[in-house]
């Protein structure tokens, strides 16, 4: 996605959500783990998830990747 792509997110504000949800994604896929599977998991969870564990639905590896 280029810069002129954002143009078209209807603000600023639609922009910067637009680019944090891109960023989510792209460390998903930095990560492994299959970006569908990651996003439902999240939303299905997102409603009674406290806000002071919601460090723990990022999608972040929690151990190392196996040596190859």
């Amino acid at each position: 996605m280029g810069k002129k792509n954002w143009l078209f997110a209807g603000s600023e504000a639609a922009g910067r959500r637009a680019a944090a949800i891109r960023s989510l994604l792209a460390t998903v896929r930095a990560n492994g783990i299959e970006p569908m599977h990651w996003l439902t998991e999240t939303m299905e969870k997102l409603p009674n998830w406290p806000n002071s564990r919601i460090d723990e639905l990022l999608p972040i590896r929690k151990t190392a990747p196996a040596q190859q």
